[in-house]
Order: structure tokens, then C-alpha cells, then sequence
């Protein structure tokens, strides 16, 4: 899960930076794969091989598509 996280954490910050908003040493420094609440640390996951190799897209904040970018 950490890996995960850190992988589309990774994405995120690149198109933050891509769409130009000021990506710093200071906000990068805060950043950590493990402050989520989704993980749960003590249960069981499947993990399942996708279709197509790769991230899913990341979800779009100026819409109201909460889907966290699935198609």
C-alpha cells in the first residue's frame, strides 16, 4: 500500500508542478505515503492485475467526478 501511494502521490506532484502550481522543497518535505486513513494496516487485501499496465487516471479537481479517476 505504501508503494501504491507513493507511486500516484508521485503523479500527483508532477502535474501539480506540470499545471503550475509552486511545488517546494517545504511542501514536498510533509509528504508521506502513510497519513491515510484507507490503510488499514491490520486487514487482508486482494490485489488484482489490471487490464492495461499502468496508473489510473488522476481525478480531475475542477470537476465534480469523485470517482478517483476510474473509467
Amino acid at each position: 500500500m505504501v508503494l501504491f501511494n507513493s507511486l500516484y502521490m508521485d503523479a500527483a506532484v508532477k502535474q501539480l508542478a506540470a499545471d503550475g502550481f509552486p511545488v517546494t522543497d517545504d511542501l514536498l518535505a510533509r509528504l508521506s505515503p502513510l497519513q491515510y486513513d484507507h490503510i488499514n494496516f491490520l486487514g487482508r487485501y486482494a490485489f488484482t492485475r489490471p487490464a492495461a499496465p499502468g496508473l489510473r487516471r488522476l481525478r480531475d479537481p475542477h470537476t465534480d467526478d469523485d470517482d478517483g479517476g476510474r473509467d
